[in-house]
């Protein structure tokens, strides 16, 4: 009995380290990274975007309802806080809590670059490139608590510098400008999954659309959205 009372602290604190994850990326147009979204105990997906900034959250719309769409939310009617003027100036008037899951960020005497940016999504700390760094990602999302992004450089294919590389082990490829216009940019490949588009140079009405690959795929944990 005794053994199992010492058990119940640390499972409690498995589940509290474990309440808020990243669960969605989603690349707009099948190519332009939009959005990093992280799930809530609560089942509360928060959006933000690449350079750490809240863009809207709710509960992810069920499939076959009207207007659905992958990743498209519904409203969160319950409890949203804000900080007040009582803060830190690089605070107020940012959401303080969306439910149970608490937001912090980057204060006013912090390093310049990271000022006002998400730091703390629940119990998951988010990192960002410096203004030093490649321009391509300065100020992106660099770190998820230990799990590493990278993005193209400047130095690469102008069609895909900038762009999402990588999410910790998983690679993800692009159209290079060598490829036909309308594919151009576009994702080739996330980890083991490819994707294909309808080019120029064939007869269809969707030009430039996507031919093979969901608009919806799980790859090591995380959902990709192509939308």
């Amino acid at each position: 009995m005794k053994r199992l009372f010492l058990q119940i602290p640390f499972l409690i604190l498995v589940s509290y380290s474990f309440s808020q994850t990243l669960s969605h990326i989603t690349l707009s147009g099948g190519a332009t990274l939009s959005s990093f979204s992280f799930l809530t105990n609560q089942k509360v997906i928060i959006k933000i975007s690449p350079e750490g900034k809240v863009l809207e959250w709710g509960t992810e719309l069920a499939p076959g309802r009207l207007g659905y769409y992958p990743g498209k939310l519904e409203p969160y009617i319950d409890r949203v806080t804000y900080y007040g003027q009582e803060v830190d100036s690089a605070y107020r008037g940012n959401v303080k809590s969306i439910g149970t899951c608490y937001l912090t960020y980057y204060g006013s005497l912090e390093n310049k670059s990271q000022i006002g940016k998400i730091k703390m999504i629940g119990s998951v700390a988010l990192e960002y490139f410096d203004n030093f760094e490649n321009q391509e990602f300065r100020g992106k999302l660099k770190f998820v608590s230990n799990q590493m992004l990278s993005y193209y450089t400047s130095s690469e294919n102008e069609s895909y510098r900038g762009k999402l590389k990588s999410v910790g082990s998983t690679q993800l490829s692009y159209y290079s400008s060598f490829d036909d216009i309308l594919i151009r940019g576009k994702i080739k490949s996330i980890g083991p999954v490819t994707y294909t588009w309808y080019t120029s140079f064939e007869i269809s009405r969707y030009h430039g659309g996507l031919k093979s690959g969901t608009l919806s795929q799980s790859i090591n944990g995380i959902i990709y959205y192509i939308r």
